[in-house]
């Protein structure tokens, strides 16, 4: 599988897929994480009690895309506009490296369906058909840069609606 001498290296490309599939996976629970945060100190968690914010809370989690959809940028885009914030407009204005991360997340969830669903479609995939160790470090940066601005973004979008840094 590894090592620094000559030969063969088995099963590099199923190690890579599972190294990318997790990526995704994680970076998908924190993006829903920070989602239920932003969630609960809006509302309380799960309205704490009041029927106007019980109400409130289930509007910003029903049909939340992350629950059940890949953490895109289209699905993270829509997540976060319940708490009408335009997620990709801020992120870009915190950092203009994001609209970059943006195609290279795109591209993560391209290549994880592919991966899941076992079709390797050239075509949607930029012309390859195998993943490298160098592709999924480069996504793994991405979704650390992104984690790091989007904490950023949504805790001051939330301290503006609540008046008071939410963490």
């Amino acid at each position: 599988m590894g090592g620094a001498g000559p030969g063969r290296r088995y099963a590099t490309q199923q190690i890579n897929q599972a190294y990318a599939m997790l990526l995704s996976s994680q970076f998908q629970g924190f993006c829903r994480d920070l989602h239920s945060e932003a969630t609960d100190c809006i509302c309380g968690p799960a309205g704490a009690g009041d029927m106007r914010l019980l109400l409130l809370h289930l509007r910003l989690t029903a049909g939340r895309k992350l629950d059940t959809g890949n953490p895109n940028p289209s699905n993270l885009g829509n997540d976060f506009a319940f708490f009408e914030l335009d997620l990709w407009k801020k992120l870009k204005v915190r950092n203009a490296a994001n609209s970059q991360r943006n195609r290279q997340l795109e591209e993560l969830n391209r290549w994880r369906n592919a991966i899941a669903h076992q079709d390797f479609d050239p075509a949607r995939l930029g012309g390859r058909t195998t993943i490298t160790l160098n592709d999924v470090r480069r996504w793994r940066r991405t979704c650390e840069h992104l984690a790091i601005d989007m904490d950023w973004v949504i805790a001051v979008h939330i301290a503006t609606i609540i008046g008071v840094s939410p963490w």
